[in-house]
């Protein structure tokens, strides 16, 4: 570090490109800079608050080397190039989720139209793809339009024994099942379809126009009105996956989704209205200070079909020169916006949505649970997304049973193992903030504990992405010291309720933040303010109801508080001490006569006995 801070305290102004290097000198990341003093300074400052990724990746720089470009759109020409040429690993390096994926026409009397993965030796392939989405998207079209069947039944095997599903009733297949389709009318149909899929649908939509007035002229009417509901139907397929507005008829929509060890980015591409095709890609290591700024130029490097508009869900600093070097590779102007509402805004939830599919399959979530959690991170403002998120709530009954709850939330869902339950040990008083406080500085006292430790807790040793309190200010400025002292890199926010006892906004030490613009995060941090109420609140009634038994242990003779506590903590459950016997009860240090009398007072209907014996 001091080689490289007294290095780059030389460094020129200059806008340029920085290539870092490892100790064995390969390059690791690639960057452009406006001002190369600056931007390079900025990784060796001492104390630096990097990103995680960031700091990993500076924890390998040994060197660095620099190019000086006349301007920053030069730089920006020149780190794609060197990009692409090094590969580093710390740049985004655009693999994308693609294989082959083809439409396949079975070897069957009454074919079926499928998308296969691989090729086997029966039937015949008329078409391949790169994209899962878009095949199984064009079967699915084709066979509505034309009514095939997508069963699993054996043709002609199972004519007339049984009755026809759902899809027939529906007009989604003829019915093939009943026996009122040849097998050369069905043929006919097949190639069709074949040709709707291999010469489109324009092309299709006029020879059947042909055949429908043909039909009509001979006074083929019955053939006639087939042709036009399937005319309808082609062109309803058409206008589902048009869009709204014509601006975007000829666009990509780009949206990421990011949950700390991986990014994914979805491109949405959509050509004369229509949504060709969908890529995925995965993004992992990457250093950089934003995804898209180094994706957008990326991936539209070596692109030859180029967009009059991209659609970003956010916008960046690269914008003006990106818009300028696509614009001169693609000859027309390429517009580059970022959507805040109606239809633009739509297809950008449609690309976040499909980018965190991708990441919900690996996790074993869903791509709601993941989007809600991003969605909570970027209102609070935090650099991370906070996959893990501990929750906290005081409950108590006056000044007695005096409890904490903690729930734990891992990428969105209740982490029920982590759970914890605290009895006040400090406060004897009803005071929610000195609760809280006590709370707060119990558990994170374990932050550091290490797996020799008697009492060890994998849970308690984790430090947690996010601390949110059932409470306002007030509860955030309570634990605001304990925070500072204990874990400073910990945020620590309140979760308000109106009067109805609702969820209505996040609270920080300062102003609070309205979470009711966004549902998933609305829901999410509602779903969690009544999980960690319900749990405190259960707790509290446990504890109430084993004071209040405590309590009534004393009307026995002999039994005072002291002794009443050390019977509970002996027998630890109520059942356990009512099925004791009179040996079990003087093994937790009572006398025989105390014992029995005990005995008696938990068993009144063994008294009873006892009276009509002596009778």
């Amino acid at each position: 570090m001091p080689y490289l801070r007294e290095k780059t305290a030389k460094l020129t102004d200059s806008p340029g490109v920085y290539l870092m290097k490892n100790q064995k000198q390969e390059i690791i990341y690639i960057g452009k800079a406006k001002n190369l003093h600056k931007r390079v300074s900025s990784y060796f400052r001492m104390h630096a608050e990097h990103l995680p990724k960031v700091e990993k990746m500076v924890s390998h720089v040994w060197d660095y080397d620099f190019i000086v470009t006349e301007s920053e759109y030069e730089a920006l020409l020149l780190e794609c190039s060197l990009i692409k040429q090094h590969q580093p690993k710390y740049n985004i390096l655009l693999k994308d989720d693609k294989g082959f994926y083809y439409i396949k026409i079975s070897d069957e009397d009454y074919p079926r139209i499928t998308v296969e993965k691989h090729k086997n030796q029966d039937g015949r392939y008329i078409a391949t793809h790169t994209s899962a989405f878009v095949a199984n998207l064009i079967v699915e079209e084709v066979n509505t339009i034309f009514q095939l069947p997508t069963c699993r039944k054996k043709f002609p095997q199972t004519f007339r024994k049984a009755r026809p599903c759902l899809n027939y009733h529906i007009r989604k297949c003829a019915g093939i099942c009943m026996g009122n389709l040849t097998k050369e009318a069905y043929q006919k149909r097949i190639a069709q379809a074949i040709e709707y899929i291999q010469k489109g649908s324009a092309f299709s939509l006029n020879r059947m126009q042909e055949e429908m007035q043909k039909a009509a002229k001979n006074l083929d009417f019955e053939r006639a009105a087939v042709l036009r509901d399937r005319m309808r139907a082609m062109q309803k397929a058409g206008a589902s996956q048009k869009i709204l507005d014509n601006r975007f008829e000829n666009a990509d929509v780009i949206a990421s989704a990011d949950n700390q060890d991986q990014i994914s980015v979805s491109v949405l591409i959509y050509r004369n209205g229509r949504l060709q095709d969908k890529l995925n890609f995965k993004i992992q290591d990457y250093a950089g200070d934003s995804v898209l700024d180094s994706f957008v130029t990326q991936f539209y490097q070596d692109r030859v079909d180029l967009p009059k508009m991209i659609l970003l869900e956010s916008g960046f600093t690269n914008q003006e020169l990106t818009e300028k070097m696509l614009s001169e590779r693609a000859g027309f102007r390429v517009k580059i916006i970022t959507p805040k509402k109606s239809n633009g805004l739509q297809l950008i939830r449609m690309a976040k949505q499909n980018a965190m599919e991708a990441i919900a399959i690996q996790e074993n979530r869903t791509s709601k649970e993941l989007l809600a959690v991003e969605a909570l991170g970027k209102i609070l403002g935090m650099s991370r997304v906070p996959k893990y998120i501990e929750a906290y709530d005081i409950s108590n009954f006056a000044s007695e049973s005096m409890v904490a709850g903690m729930v734990v939330f891992e990428n969105g869902r209740p982490l029920k193992k982590a759970y914890k339950r605290f009895r006040m040990k400090e406060q004897q008083q009803q005071n929610d903030y000195a609760c809280m406080q006590e709370v707060i500085r119990r558990r994170l006292s374990h932050l550091h504990d290490l797996e020799s430790d008697p009492d060890y807790d994998p849970y308690f040793a984790r430090k947690p992405d996010l601390i949110l309190l059932d409470g306002g200010k007030g509860h955030v400025h309570a634990v605001a010291g304990i925070i500072q002292e204990l874990a400073p890199d910990i945020p620590v926010f309140g979760m308000v309720k109106d009067k109805k006892h609702r969820t209505r906004a996040i609270a920080g030490d300062g102003n609070e933040i309205s979470i009711s613009g966004t549902q998933e995060a609305f829901q999410f941090v509602t779903r969690i303010q009544d999980e960690v109420h319900r749990y405190s609140v259960a707790y509290m009634h446990s504890v109430h109801k084993k004071n209040s038994f405590r309590s009534d242990l004393t009307q026995v003779a002999g039994i005072g508080q002291k002794r009443a506590q050390k019977l509970m903590l002996y027998f630890k459950t109520r059942d356990a001490l009512w099925n004791a016997d009179l040996q079990e009860l003087q093994k937790a240090g009572i006398s025989e006569k105390t014992a029995q009398a005990l005995y008696v007072y938990l068993h009144p209907a063994e008294q009873a006995k006892m009276q009509e014996g002596s009778n």
